[in-house]
């Protein structure tokens, strides 16, 4: 046959839309193939008839897709090998098929491109495969490729619902056999896939388990071997015990002798650490002695003072006693004093009414006076008056002196008091300087007590009592652990410096902290600064350029501690590295304001001054110095300042009580001069004087006028005159009437005023003599203390001699024997083994040490066990180990392989499983499915038909219902139909499998062989709806008229050339 080419009916009415499938068919090539010599055609996206005569090789397109996507030549049912479908004549076949690769499906597009070509030679003796790309290059050459690529656009060409040539149109016409129409579902071959699938794992398993009970003898010899070389290990490693406890055994007998001098030298020091104890006990005891007996001292003089203080009390309280009856006598003179005057007013009162009455009675009465008479009177009054002016004065002359005395004596008790407050201000200054004294003293014999007093030192107690609580025994006082270079010029600066953190302590966490602070308050130091500091950091390295850049030393270099902690502590706390000393404050001001060299924090002088300037403020502060700071090397030089001050005190308050005694003397004589008795009766007689002579003059002036009264006078003026005159001297003794009222109420206030001051001097001698009782009592206390303090001396001075210095010297000869011992102990165990081996062969100190006694009995025991196992085992323990690796690589080599065997197969188990599922699943749908397909197809026809599907049985059988048949009756057996509606049911029948199929393209051979014209047409229109609808590429190949078929833009025609004869 020459060649041919297809013709093509174009679409001539609209252009075709390219859709871009991938997995169809563009174009097939044949050269030598069957009955085509050299044959070409393309195919549409979607229908495509392929017409022609029979004989023009319509099949032979089929049989070659079928060939090129990897059918063998049986599958075909044309041939029996492929080398048979070669064109006679020819040497070789070429099967070239173009397959679209293009859209979300592509096959590998980054490497095929937009088209795979499939290509296929055949020859005599071979057949190969190639793989192309778009451009025609050569990709792969395997069939497994080809595979993968028919796999992945699910080409099944086996499959008649994909591919259904001649011989497969034919079995379905004219079969009856309803298990054969069953394979056509393909779920037959579904279902023998996974039982063979099942049945092969099953027998895979069964494999395994024979190949891994082979292994089971070698496993059960290897464990042999495994147990016989533990053995020989475990004699090894007992030999080498041996070995070891010989070496141990001879050193310890070394080391028991080094037990014994760690416990005697532990021993003489604990006996030696007795004696400072026993010192420190006597030196308490001496110390104890002496306070009390400055405290005795110190309570003897008390109760002097307190003796001569009452007795001065006693001297005032007997003075108080006399003059306090003076005053109430004084008030009673000046109460009789009131009342004479208020009488002398009521007379006066009386005179003057009787003027007055003279006056009217002065026209009555006509008397007549002698001047002779009136001149006598007037002389004796005038007498009157000048003795009373005399006695005025003599009295005011009286009174001053007692004023002026009684200034003199207030004046001497002001004095008094002023020299006891200063006296008892020189006794405070005294005892402050004492207990500086007393506290530098104590700073010499104990530096702790520097750094809190009497609280830090109980506070030390309690730590040392509860130390095993903390996690890390605290560090304090800080000022303990610091040591001050030139402390004589610098102490008092640093003080001001850092002497707010020298008393506090330093503790590693926040648990050792609650608990320190918990013995603070027990120890009733509820002040305690408490820093929280990593004891773990090291020494912190300050550089260089961080450090003042000035000359003037910082706090930090003159600093020295040997606990890197409390240095560390004291840089990032304390900044002691930022602040710098100067020696004066001029100098301070220079560096502070003016230099202010970098990295200085704060100035201080040694004059007592803090500097420093925050931006453009700058600030000096003064500071109090309290003595020589507590940094400094001795105090000897300051307290010997302190007791010549406290002399000078002393002798301050020993002449304020000589001057006190003077002013006290002075007083008393002040207020027991008798002159001033004497004055005090002179001014009371003068006060009676001048009263008396007062009461003459009245008299005598009311002689006169009752004189006159009786002698008419010779004018009312005179009378008048007298009246107004006696008005006058009326208003004069009214006022003072009132003085003396005042003055007797002056005299009541400071009767009662000495009363109380008599009953609170009263008072206050009853409370100094209970405080003299109180101050002898404890006096008697200190004495007994005394006594105990002493005893307690002669007891631990005692101790000292007979008990404590012979037990050290017994020990210390003990401890010298020992060390001999030890010497040739370590010389015989040199000779066995070096010390290291020894030492290397486990732990020979600590608490877990054996006695030399123990590791003996150990290393007997040993023996005889090492010795009872060479017996049992005597092969060597390298044949053994060769052995056993060898057989262990060969059997763990076998494991690993069934292992992975073993887990590939339960993999596959499991995946058979879920599909069985899904099968199962799917099959009932598929049942449904094809029914419904089946018979919507043949109602296009009038014709009704069911599709019956059984699993159990694998049958499938078709029932068809003709319209035309009046008995109702349906046909089981296709072939009791005419061969059109066979045909026509088998179309219906395979359509519908073929929605449930999923391919890109569908090929049908002769579908409408024995069908009429109707049957063809209904026929031809069902195949193209179905196959437009379903949107895939069909290739329909039939010999017969499809005249009533249009092309279009998605039906296309293609005209095979007539065979050649």
């Amino acid at each position: 046959m020459g060649e041919s080419t297809a013709r093509v009916f174009p679409n001539l009415q609209y252009e075709q839309q390219p859709q871009y499938t991938a997995g169809i068919i563009k174009k097939i090539r044949l050269e030598n193939f069957m009955c085509h010599e050299n044959f070409e055609m393309e195919f549409g996206e979607n229908v495509n008839f392929v017409l022609g005569q029979n004989g023009s090789g319509k099949s032979a397109i089929l049989a070659a897709l079928c060939i090129a996507f990897g059918s063998r030549a049986k599958g075909t049912d044309r041939a029996k090998h492929l080398k048979d479908f070669i064109k006679t004549g020819c040497s070789n076949a070429v099967i070239h098929v173009e397959i679209q690769n293009e859209g979300e499906d592509a096959f590998k597009p980054e490497i095929y491109g937009d088209v795979i070509i499939v290509e296929r030679r055949i020859s005599e003796s071979t057949c190969s495969i190639i793989l192309k790309d778009h451009q025609g290059k050569r990709v792969v050459h395997r069939m497994a490729d080809l595979r993968e690529m028919v796999e992945h656009f699910n080409i099944d060409v086996d499959n008649p619902c994909v591919i259904m040539n001649q011989d497969k149109s034919r079995e379905f016409l004219h079969s009856g056999n309803i298990k054969d129409k069953f394979k056509a579902t393909l779920l037959q071959q579904v279902n023998d896939l996974l039982e063979t699938i099942s049945k092969e794992i099953g027998v895979a398993h069964g494999i395994v388990n024979d190949l891994e009970g082979s292994i089971k003898p070698i496993e059960k010899e290897l464990n042999e071997l495994q147990a016989k070389i533990k053995a020989m290990e475990h004699i090894e490693q007992m030999s080498a015990e041996v070995k070891k406890l010989k070496n141990k055994l001879a050193w310890s007998w070394v080391y028991d002798v080094d037990k014994k001098l760690e416990a005697k030298s532990a021993m003489i020091d604990k006996l030696k650490n007795r004696i400072p104890a026993c010192q420190e006990k006597i030196n308490q005891q001496l110390l104890k002695i002496e306070t009390l007996k400055e405290g005795i001292s110190k309570r003897k003089d008390e109760i002097a003072i307190m003796t001569e203080k009452y007795t001065q009390l006693k001297q005032i309280i007997a003075d108080q006693s006399q003059l306090w009856p003076l005053a109430e006598k004084e008030v009673l003179v000046l109460e009789q004093d009131c009342n004479s005057k208020t009488s002398q007013i009521q007379k006066m009162l009386q005179r003057l009414k009787k003027l007055e009455q003279d006056v009217q009675d002065l026209h009555e009465l006509d008397v007549k006076n002698t001047q002779a008479e009136n001149y006598d009177l007037e002389e004796k009054l005038e007498g009157l008056q000048l003795e009373v002016r005399a006695a005025e004065l003599e009295w005011e002359r009286l009174n001053e002196e007692e004023t002026m005395l009684a200034n003199n004596i207030n004046k001497q008790k002001e004095e008094i008091q002023t020299i006891t407050d200063k006296i008892r201000d020189h006794e405070n200054n005294c005892k402050q300087i004492s207990k500086k004294i007393y506290d530098f003293q104590q700073r010499q014999c104990n530096k702790i007590s520097a750094f809190g007093g009497d609280r830090v030192m109980e506070l030390m107690r309690l730590i040392d009592r509860d130390h095993r609580k903390f996690g890390v025994p605290p560090i304090g006082p800080i000022g303990v652990h610091l040591n001050l270079l030139d402390a004589e010029k610098w102490a008092d600066t640093v003080e001001h410096a850092v002497g707010g953190m020298l008393n506090s302590f330093i503790v590693n966490d926040h648990k050792d902290f609650l608990l320190l602070k918990k013995l603070a308050k027990e120890a009733k130091y509820y002040k305690l600064r408490i820093i929280i500091y990593n004891f773990e950091i090291e020494r912190l390295k300050i550089p260089q350029h961080l450090l003042p850049q000035t000359k003037h030393p910082s706090t930090l270099s003159l600093l020295q501690s040997e606990n890197h902690t409390v240095m560390n502590v004291l840089v990032d706390i304390g900044n002691v590295e930022r602040q710098v000393l100067v020696k004066d404050y001029e100098t301070g001001k220079v560096v502070a304001f003016e230099q202010k060299p970098r990295n200085v924090k704060e100035v201080y002088s040694a004059d007592g001054r803090k500097m420093f300037s925050r931006g453009n403020v700058e600030t000096t502060i003064p500071l109090q110095s309290n003595g020589p700071g507590r940094l400094c090397s001795s105090f000897e030089d300051y307290i010997k300042d302190l007791r010549s001050k406290a002399s000078d005190e002393q002798n301050a308050v020993n002449e304020g009580k000589s001057s006190k005694q003077q002013a006290e003397i002075k007083l008393r004589e002040l207020e027991s001069d008798p002159t001033r008795v004497k004055r005090r009766r002179d001014c009371e007689k003068a006060g009676r004087t001048l009263y008396s002579k007062k009461l003459a003059l009245e008299e005598a002036m009311n002689q006169r006028a009752g004189e006159n009264s009786s002698i008419p006078l010779s004018s009312v003026e005179e009378l008048r005159v007298e009246i107004t005159e006696l008005e006058k001297k009326l208003e004069e003794e009214k006022v003072l009437l009132e003085a003396l009222r005042q003055r007797k109420d002056e005299a009541s206030g400071k009767a009662k005023d000495l009363k109380v001051k008599f009953d609170k001097l009263r008072e206050s001698a009853e409370k100094k003599f209970a405080a003299m009782e109180k101050a002898g009592t404890e006096c008697s206390e200190i004495e007994n203390e005394l006594k105990l303090a002493e005893k307690g001396k002669a007891h631990y001075e005692s101790l000292m001699a007979n008990t404590v210095l012979p037990a050290i010297k017994t020990a210390e000869e003990e401890y010298h024997e020992l060390t001999k011992m030890r010497e040739e102990n370590a010389e015989k165990a040199s000779k066995i083994c070096p010390e290291n081996e020894a030492n290397g062969c486990g732990s020979l100190e600590g608490s877990d040490m054996k006695t030399p006694e123990q590791i003996s009995a150990e290393l007997g025991e040993l023996t005889q066990k090492v010795e009872r196992e060479c017996q049992r085992h005597s092969e060597p323990i390298a044949d053994l180990r060769i052995l056993y690796e060898k057989k262990e690589r060969k059997i763990k080599k076998k494991q690993q392989m069934y292992k992975a065997l073993r887990q590939k197969m339960d993999a596959c188990q499991k995946a058979l499983g879920i599909r069985g599922v899904k099968f199962k699943k799917n099959a009932n749908y598929l049942k449904q499915q094809l029914s419904w397909k089946f018979n919507d197809h043949l109602r296009k026809k009038g014709i009704s038909g069911l599709i019956k599907v059984n699993y159990e049985e694998k049958t499938l059988s078709i029932e068809v219902q003709m319209p035309q048949d009046a008995s109702n009756r349906a046909v089981r057996d296709t072939r009791g139909l005419s061969g059109g509606e066979r045909s026509f049911s088998t179309l219906c029948f395979a359509l519908a499998l073929h929605e449930m199929t999923e391919s890109p393209f569908r090929a049908m051979d002769e579908f409408d062989v024995f069908m009429d014209a109707v049957s063809r047409k209904i026929s031809l229109d069902t195949l193209v709806d179905f196959a437009v609808s379903q949107g895939s590429q069909w290739l329909f190949i039939t010999p017969n008229d499809t005249s009533m078929v249009k092309p279009g833009p998605k039906v296309r025609k293609l005209q095979m050339p007539p065979p050649r004869s």
